[in-house]
């Protein structure tokens, strides 16, 4: 069996396309895979890591912003994409596979479309509530459609070809225990919060979680981990410092440049506060942590406010807005919340129906399904 992998960008199209590979590998081991990525985009460095053969096409994403350098770059973006195209569509006829499946972002679409115009099996999967430029490009020409909530569905025009599948985790998002969590990390029987703005960080929200900080201190109600993010980390310890928190004098609230141990974390958690990317809800919800979601204002398409109405809608996250959080107002919500534990039990419930524990199964299933409908 022959199968291609085509994703790029973030790490959230990049992981679910890995953990399906994954699967792959394990459970036919005689199977040939391929992923095919942008020459500059992150899965450069992630595939490869996994032990799996990665081609690249020369490909630029598209801006939505009008200024006359975000045309210009639209314009020679546009002339990439045809040569991206015609790229994958020889590295199919090289390989020759039994199925293509995408997982997102732009360096997505050359395979997809090549292979869709081949004939070959193609499917795509669309983590974020609703679809991608990349998605939306080929969901008229692809077998399937695969979705990560149930909601997403009205948003495509051929509803029989969409199926809901979650999105992959790693499997101990779901089964580290609470109290195992709490142990080896060293905390006590405060209430824990996990808070986090993505890898990168944000510079505006790393700012309020200082104020946040600042509150906590006074009370020392919480324990308390944030995540500033490579480019916070290069600013805001000093800017704690500057607001009057010694943090070596409150060992209960920590700040990191990045939490590389994540599942343990969001298991010892009581709560989470975070952005609403489609990764760190499906984290989220596999770990069953109630949340507060503040959606990043930038994300192409607003595709994040959309991702968290989903869990609000469900009675699983708190959402606000970035233009109306405050250090205060985001301590009061998560004070609120932590000294009631009927609801944050009942949030926790909510969003832990949400997760779909076999996401990684159904996406190699429907591989399979397009392979013998061929």
């Amino acid at each position: 069996m022959n199968v291609i992998f085509t994703c790029g960008g973030t790490g959230g199209h990049i992981n679910p396309a890995i953990a399906v590979a994954n699967m792959l590998k394990e459970r036919r081991p005689n199977s040939n895979i391929l992923f095919i990525g942008a020459d500059d985009g992150m899965e450069k460095k992630l595939v490869p890591r996994e032990g799996f053969q990665l081609k690249t096409v020369h490909i630029s994403n598209f801006q939505r912003s009008i200024t006359p350098k975000s045309i210009w770059h639209n314009l020679r973006a546009a002339g990439s994409l045809l040569g991206a195209v015609r790229q994958a569509g020889k590295l199919i006829d090289e390989f020759q596979p039994d199925v293509i499946l995408g997982t997102g972002g732009y360096a997505s679409f050359p395979a997809l479309y090549a292979g869709a115009k081949r004939k070959i099996p193609t499917a795509v999967h669309e983590s974020n509530a609703i679809p991608g430029l990349a998605t939306k490009m080929v969901a008229n020409k692809v077998e399937r459609i695969l979705v990560s909530f149930e909601e997403s569905i009205q948003y495509y025009d051929n509803p029989g070809r969409v199926v809901v599948v979650g999105m992959p985790v790693r499997e101990e998002f779901l089964y580290t225990k609470k109290s195992d969590a709490r142990r080896e990390l060293g905390l006590d029987d405060r209430p824990v919060i996990v808070s986090y703005w993505g890898s990168l960080g944000a510079r505006e929200m790393n700012k309020i979680i200082a104020g946040f900080f600042k509150l906590e201190a006074q009370e020392r109600l919480f324990q308390h981990v944030h995540a500033t993010g490579s480019f916070g980390w290069r600013w805001m310890p000093e800017y704690v410092k500057e607001q009057g928190i010694d943090l070596e004098k409150y060992p209960e609230l920590d700040m990191r440049e990045y939490l590389f141990d994540m599942p343990k974390w969001m298991a010892a958690a009581d709560l989470v506060i975070c952005r609403a990317g489609a990764s760190t809800i499906n984290e989220v919800a596999a770990s069953g942590t109630p949340c507060i979601m503040v959606p990043s204002p930038n994300a192409a398409g607003d595709h994040q406010t959309k991702n968290a109405q989903i869990l609000e809608k469900r009675g699983a996250a708190i959402v606000l807005k970035e233009t109306e959080c405050s250090g205060e107002k985001l301590y009061g919500i998560a004070k609120e919340l932590l000294l009631d534990p009927q609801r944050c039990a009942q949030m926790a419930s909510n969003i832990r129906k949400m997760a779909v524990v076999d996401s990684t199964q159904r996406i190699y299933s429907t591989i399979l399904e397009l392979i013998k409908e061929r």
